[in-house]
């Protein structure tokens, strides 16, 4: 079986480890000339921490882990309004256990690929035609090839879910925001935490831990749908308070900005044909619902499972990977109570309500509400694939 799947970052890799483990050969495109380094501090958490055992990558990832302890909400003078530390609900709150460079990780799965793999860069898919025995693509660098199976691991902005499903407009909802996420220089006093400012009009920056001198800044905006670029996000995150002025300095000299629109991915089946999805091309609740990681790693070890199983029927495989996941991705992709505007609120008695209901997130009652929101992340019982490490 030839598996070409495009996509560089978490998904991808993560379904190349398990295929070669089960003795499957797969190519990795990825459009990038490279791979690429830092991102955003990502976490694993649940059902995704058992993956990780399973793959023995348990002490390569705790190596390059950031350590940060737990998020705070401040005010526009840095003082805390409220705290919810990392080892709160069984280290799968908002900042979980485990918190890691989303290209740390990657690198990780890279080096731990196994035989089999191929990585190609600065290429990417630009048509398929399928058959009921495989599919031909073409690529960007002219090359056409044939393969049995065709993995869309290529994020929100999908571009085998365009060729294969149809346009975007059909599986993306914009949310009502959109963020930066970009490095700065560590300012030495975050002590490990996630500090997050909330200010009037929706509007939220947040500067969390990452490694070797560096911090990762957030600005987020609510917005209808609109291009998006730096100068954007700056002249709408202008005359907001506490770290912002020198966070927007930062963001004029970041090489490593990324700026998208906050949105949902929804594909009612994630295969056509020899063609499957598999992580946000698939199944994303945005970054409000936490789960894009872990939900890449399980949906990754549960494909190549499948896929392993079903040798020689990917329609049957996809069926079943489908059966699998379809209420732990439910679950997962959930929006946490009040979506955006809860995240993002624009006026300050909304902004106090927050700080105060994060409060509360920590006593009783609502501590055991919030308990059975995180425990998302273990709503599925991973079944034991032959010819995988146990």
């Amino acid at each position: 079986m030839r598996v070409l799947i495009s996509g560089g970052g978490i998904a991808g890799p993560a379904l190349a480890f398990w295929l070669a483990r089960h003795g499957i050969g797969a190519t990795i495109v990825e459009r990038a000339p490279a791979p690429r380094p830092g991102g955003q501090t990502v976490d694993i958490r649940g059902a995704a921490r058992t993956v990780v055992d399973r793959m023995g990558l348990r002490e390569a990832i705790r190596a390059r882990q950031v350590d940060e302890r737990g998020v705070a909400l401040v005010d526009g003078a840095g003082r805390r309004l409220a705290e919810l530390p990392a080892d709160l609900f069984g280290g799968d709150g908002i900042v979980a256990e485990t918190e890691i460079l989303r290209g740390d990780l990657a690198d990780v799965l890279r080096a731990h690929a196994g035989p089999g793999v191929e990585h190609r860069y600065g290429d990417r898919l630009v048509a398929l035609a399928q058959d009921p025995h495989g599919v031909d693509v073409r690529f960007a660098s002219g090359r056409t090839e044939r393969f049995d199976v065709v993995v869309g691991a290529d994020g929100v902005h999908s571009g085998v879910r365009e060729l294969a499903f149809g346009p975007e407009r059909e599986f993306v909802r914009h949310l009502g925001a959109y963020t930066g996420w970009f490095s700065v220089p560590d300012p030495g006093d975050l002590d490990h935490w996630f500090l997050m400012h909330n200010a009037p009009g929706g509007r939220v920056a947040g500067l969390r831990p990452a490694r070797d001198g560096a911090a990762m800044a957030s600005l987020t905006f609510t917005s209808p749908p609109r291009p998006v670029t730096r100068e954007l996000l700056a002249e709408r995150m202008a005359g907001v308070g506490w770290r912002v002025p020198a966070l927007l300095a930062g963001l004029r000299e970041a090489g490593d900005c990324y700026l998208d629109a906050v949105s949902r991915v929804r594909v009612r089946r994630w295969a056509r044909g020899r063609v499957v999805l598999l992580g946000d091309a698939g199944y994303c609740g945005s970054p409000l619902a936490g789960q894009g990681t872990s939900l890449a790693l399980v949906g990754a070890y549960v494909l190549a499972g499948e896929l392993a199983a079903g040798r020689g029927d990917p329609p049957a495989a996809f069926a079943a990977y489908q059966r699998e996941l379809a209420a732990y991705v439910a679950a997962g992709t959930r929006l946490p109570p009040g979506g955006v505007r809860g995240f993002a609120p624009h006026s300050a008695a909304m902004i106090a309500l927050r700080a105060a209901s994060t409060r509360m997130m920590t006593r009783a009652p609502l501590r055991a509400v919030m308990a059975r929101q995180f425990a998302k992340a273990d709503r599925i019982t991973l079944k034991e694939y032959a010819g995988a490490p146990g």
